[in-house]
């Protein structure tokens, strides 16, 4: 008989069996359901609802079922559910009576809110590490490339000189606002929901703050419907992954351009790449590909559980099963690619000279030829129609901004002089573009500074 079974006079259907059963996927929570169940344990005896006794039989007895779990010696069965009713018929079938008095003043609805929100926690801190050891592979290709000119792009289009290490960079800052949302949904999440019951409580006087606190969380929840019937902690969590799937995705679709023959700015490392079944010289960036391909997947996870919770009356309905799959396949998806991205990252080779030669292509240094005739005194929309006539020419021409003569230059104004070759250089336009969050040495330098300092502070 299932241990909900006491109104009913006739055996569940095998296809409902098996349709309303969850264990297949939810089993994945064994350690969070044991934890919330010794704490839930240990809170009854305090309070005296069960005896010492009981809670030494249901500590012992659930810390063994803990480690046959971990050592592959228990089979969980459909015929259970759940894993919460699997652990608690493998504990009653151990210890009797004893375990039979566990499920005292709580509900599966507390119950598998609890374990979530713990499985969640944990998840957080394991992917935010793996986060920071991408920024440690971003940092360290950003300190070898301080120095290394390649041409900024807006509209995929080539516009303005900047270094390899501040386009790096520029993801080691998204990376740090992604570990920061995780951060800000943990501490969201971070409230008990055990004693919440089905939805109103208990008339048992147990002690929520002694759960909580036995559990790591901040407190309770201050209302027990809420505390049974919201998933949105779930859903923040979805989002920020979403979030940093998108970046990564960004980041792949970049390394993906850079290893092409059309940019070759890098080259991946074969342990990263795979080959063609039928052309033998290809070497593809699958890696990336994938990364770019499973974002949609956890999208799609976000879409699916904000789609279930849509119209959902309060307090618990059986939709709200369906909430770990989605959350299962992100946290999975997600701790699949970070690793992979990282390595892909770590062991790429850069090919500063072939970012070089971009540079010098696609006049990247015409806003600083306009904004040396500001300089001279010009009005910048006035420098700018200069500029832009010499592009024109160059263009026609076959040259680049660097390659008119001081003549052809001051045909179309006299305030051009020697010294504008100097400002028309690359290396000095970078250079030059010192102001805060530019790719001048100094504020790369600040920028590998700061996100050394991130990664050692979250670390620590």
């Amino acid at each position: 008989m299932k241990l909900w079974g006491g109104r009913f006079r006739k055996e569940t259907d095998s296809l409902v069996n098996d349709f309303n059963a969850s264990i297949h996927f939810d089993s994945r929570l064994y350690r969070e359901d044991i934890e919330g169940s010794m704490a839930h344990a240990r809170m009854l005896s305090d309070c005296g609802i069960i005896s010492p006794e009981d809670n030494r039989q249901i500590q012992e007895g659930l810390a063994a079922i803990l480690a046959d779990v971990e050592a592959g010696r228990v089979e969980f069965t459909a015929d259970n559910e759940d894993i919460h009713m699997n652990v608690e018929a493998l504990l009653t079938q151990r210890i009797g009576a004893a375990g039979k008095r566990l499920h005292t003043a709580r509900s599966r609805n507390d119950q598998v809110a609890v374990d979530l929100r713990l499985h969640l926690r944990r998840e957080i801190g394991e992917i935010t590490d793996q986060i920071l050891d991408l920024q440690q592979a971003v940092l360290e290709q950003a300190r070898a490339h301080t120095n290394t000119v390649m041409p900024g792009y807006t509209h995929l289009q080539r516009a303005q000189p900047i270094s390899f290490a501040q386009h790096l960079l520029a993801y080691g800052e998204q990376l740090k606002r992604d570990v920061t949302h995780l951060a800000d949904c943990k501490k969201r999440m971070n409230v008990c929901p055990l004693g919440s019951g089905a939805l109103a409580g208990t008339t048992y006087p147990i002690d929520r703050f002694e759960t909580a606190r036995l559990l790591g969380f901040d407190g309770p929840c201050s209302n027990s419907l809420d505390g049974v019937s919201d998933r949105d902690y779930a859903l923040e969590l979805l989002s920020a992954l979403s979030i940093l799937m998108m970046h990564l995705s960004r980041f792949a679709e970049e390394v993906i351009l850079w290893c092409s023959w059309e940019f070759k700015f890098i080259e991946l490392d074969e342990a990263y790449s795979t080959g063609s079944s039928i052309m033998p010289q290809k070497k593809n960036p699958d890696m990336a590909e994938l990364v770019r391909g499973k974002t949609g997947r956890v999208y799609g996870d976000l879409m699916s559980l904000l789609t279930v919770m849509k119209g959902l009356p309060l307090a618990y309905n059986k939709d709200m099963q369906e909430d770990k799959e989605p959350v299962f396949d992100a946290l999975d998806t997600v701790e699949l690619c970070l690793p992979v991205f990282t390595g892909m990252l770590d062991t790429m080779t850069v090919l500063p000279e072939n970012m070089r030669a971009a540079a010098g292509r696609g006049f990247i240094n015409a806003t600083d030829c306009a904004d040396y005739l500001t300089k001279k005194g010009m009005p910048f929309r006035d420098a700018y129609t200069v500029t832009g006539q010499l592009v024109s020419s160059c263009s026609a021409l076959g040259k680049t901004l660097e390659e008119l003569t001081l003549e052809d230059l001051q045909s179309v104004s006299p305030l051009f002089e020697e010294d504008v070759y100097e400002a028309l250089n690359l290396e000095n336009c970078m250079a030059l573009r010192a102001s805060y969050g530019g790719p001048a040495l100094a504020e790369t330098t600040r920028q590998i500074q700061e996100l050394e300092t991130f990664i050692k502070d979250r670390e620590a």
